[in-house]
């Protein structure tokens, strides 16, 4: 009998998607012609078409990061953990996502889940409220790359002990109730934090500050791997090509938020760049500061970190800005990582030390530096409601996971058994192994 039910709950994610795809057959209106007097930006359009491109790029890219960090017993299971976002996000995106994050406002806390279901009404046309130059299927295909690598990134911080079903009903428990209410608040017109003011230019705080405590929510509540936690990267290069897909696929997700091929963009690009490359230098010479030998893992991370850092800020800020955020960012994220070993709090792969604090010193020096609205511009109101906002998108992201995760231990337990994490996930979990050590 227990059996029985262990199958049907396997069974029922497929049913589910069967249903889906039969609903999808509805007829709904897709705006897929453009009113007259209506003029689509071709310069606008085909920078947007490869900014979005850039970012579904940098999903694989962190897949990479991630699986080059953990042991090989786990690699296959970090690598597909991260991948898997691609397809389960998109379907969820369109069914219902994009309209939760971006249909019409409900209190300025979340979108009406109808407005845009299935993409109804969502098509070539170009929707002012939103983006007025390029068609408003570009734009939701752009904010859907977003949706997909913030679980992808929370991955890091639950890895080589979570169980991958249940990582599956995590992802769309969170990104229905987590990430679509905080993208709404932040990027609706009509969005409580947008209205006080709030900026977040590209995904400070929408994906990293919440990948990050939900990440820091994850590890708590699964507690710490069996037996050896210190983490002993296993395929460096890996990192490397991770870091390069991430930072090459960056520049389509900061200066693709200027949804134009204008200077926006362009200073969005340009404080891309050398933020990482700021936050990357700070690391390795604070590791030769201290007598340590500067690694390619260091070097990676600390791109990866001033990455993170700029994205709140990006359109905001100066290049000499932007060059302090990202020796910041690397000082405050090297530190905890430093003193991360002396708390019992096991973040398989220092997601909340990396990104959410690196979000977090972006979002506050945002109010510090933003052109004519920041405190250096002589200006209080932008920086208070960042502190403000800063506390309440904490607390939401942090608790709001921690729910989640109980709600999904109650479904399917969130963690492998012992055997399991000894044996490793790519079998227990995969049936597949990412190297055959044995001799043929």
């Amino acid at each position: 009998m227990k059996q029985e039910k262990v199958r049907w709950k396997y069974k029922l994610p497929f049913l589910l998607l069967a249903v889906i795809a039969i609903l999808s057959l509805i007829p709904v209106t897709y705006a897929n012609e453009i009113p007259e007097g209506v003029v689509i930006d071709h310069a606008d359009t085909a920078w947007m078409l490869m900014a979005s491109a850039l970012v579904l790029l940098m999903t694989p890219g962190l897949a990479f990061f991630y699986g080059g960090m953990v042991r090989y017993k786990n690699l296959v299971s970090t690598l597909l953990q991260s991948f898997v976002a691609l397809g389960i996000i998109s379907v969820l995106w369109v069914v219902i996502g994009f309209s939760l994050a971006f249909g019409d406002s409900i209190g300025g806390f979340i979108g009406n889940p109808f407005t845009f279901a299935f993409f109804k009404n969502v098509g070539v046309a170009p929707n002012p409220a939103f983006a007025a130059t390029i068609p408003f299927a570009l734009f939701a295909m752009f904010q859907l790359k977003f949706a997909i690598i913030t679980p992808a990134l929370i991955t890091g911080g639950l890895a080589e002990r979570v169980r991958f079903s249940s990582l599956l009903l995590f992802i769309c428990l969170f990104s229905l109730f987590i990430y679509a209410p905080l993208a709404h608040m932040t990027w609706h017109p009509d969005g409580i934090l947008r209205n006080w003011g709030v900026l977040d230019f590209a995904g400070g705080t929408v994906v990293h500050i919440s990948a990050g405590f939900a990440a820091l929510s994850g590890a708590m509540f699964l507690g710490r791997r069996k037996g050896k936690t210190e983490n002993e990267p296993t395929n460096i290069p890996y990192i490397l090509l991770g870091t390069g897909l991430l930072w090459f696929g960056w520049f389509g997700f900061n200066a693709g938020s200027a949804l134009a091929a204008d200077g926006v963009a362009t200073t969005a690009f340009v404080n891309t760049n050398i933020a990482s490359a700021t936050a990357m230098l700070t690391w390795l010479l604070g590791d030769g500061a201290l007598g340590k030998k500067r690694s390619a893992v260091g070097a990676a991370v600390g791109a990866v970190v001033g990455l993170v850092a700029i994205t709140p800020a990006a359109g905001f800020v100066t290049v000499g800005q932007s060059i302090f955020i990202g020796f910041v960012a690397a000082m405050v994220s090297y530190t905890a990582v430093r003193y991360k070993s002396k708390s019992n709090i096991d973040d398989t792969l220092d997601v909340f030390s990396c990104h959410g604090l690196g979000g977090i010193v972006g979002m506050i020096l945002t109010g510090v530096f933003a052109k004519n609205v920041g405190l250096t511009s002589g200006q209080t109101h932008t920086f208070l409601f960042h502190l403000l906002a800063l506390v309440l998108v904490s607390i939401f992201t942090f608790a709001g996971s921690y729910v989640l995760y109980k709600v999904t231990d109650m479904i399917l337990p969130m963690r492998v058994t012992p055997e399991q994490e000894e044996k490793g996930l790519d079998l227990t979990q995969h049936g597949e192994e990412a190297f055959d050590f044995r001799t043929k």
